[in-house]
């Protein structure tokens, strides 16, 4: 996970040092930072899960879909704001192994409405730098499961009544806004469960991701 939020912060500086030194030479850029943009957006996860007890659970990252829309709004001139989004996204991990003499795959499949509330740094017009809390609720998980001669598919689905009980989440990337076009890179992970009751526990197993998008504001 370390690695991957490295990766995403080498890449989003190294992309805002050429945008910047690309708007350095233009005369004809329009600083849109403090304009209201709503935006639609798509794409992928590359999602696996982890084990908190830090004991011997090794899965595979999986690729499910991303998406839903944004608003972009300013709070601070044109540096500084907020961006709420509403995403449906997919999540989960594949696992493989031995039993009884016979290899298995089960994959694992979760689908959650994500709610992220972020802050958004604007350091250029060009680049947006996001980060702040998640919550994540789950509306269905299903595991195919490949084993010998044997296959079989599970699948609960979550009514979610109470919009308390979730998962909270911390998530970081940028956005790169190339007038209307926003490409998007982030990276999330599981914090805590939240009961519905006010409680609260540390889930063992926690979802870890990352997303890219492409987005369209208006």
């Amino acid at each position: 996970m370390k690695k991957g939020i490295l990766v995403i912060a080498l890449i989003t500086i190294a992309t805002t040092n050429a945008i910047a030194q690309n708007e350095s030479t233009s005369t004809t850029t329009t600083d849109n930072r403090e304009n209201l943009f709503f935006g639609l957006k798509g794409g992928v996860n590359l999602s696996n899960v982890y084990d908190s007890e830090g004991q011997d659970f090794v899965a595979d990252a999986k690729f499910g879909l991303a998406v839903g829309g944004f608003i972009s709004i300013p709070i601070l001139g044109k540096y500084i704001g907020i961006q709420p989004e509403v995403l449906f996204s997919q999540k989960g991990f594949k696992s493989t192994g031995t039993f009884a003499g016979s290899t298995y795959e089960m994959t694992r499949t979760t689908d959650y409405i994500d709610i992220p509330l972020l802050v958004s740094f604007k350091p250029i017009e060009s680049v947006s730098v996001l980060f702040g809390p998640q919550f994540s609720y789950l509306l269905k998980q299903k595991d195919d499961f490949k084993g010998g001669t044997i296959s079989s598919t599970q699948q609960q689905d979550f009514s979610n009544d109470n919009f308390r009980k979730n998962t909270f989440c911390l998530t970081g990337g940028a956005d790169f806004n190339l007038d209307h076009i926003v490409i998007g890179v982030r990276a999330g992970w599981d914090v805590t469960n939240n009961n519905g009751d006010g409680t609260s526990t540390t889930p063992r197993y926690k979802n870890m991701w990352y997303q890219a998008t492409l987005g369209y504001r208006f």
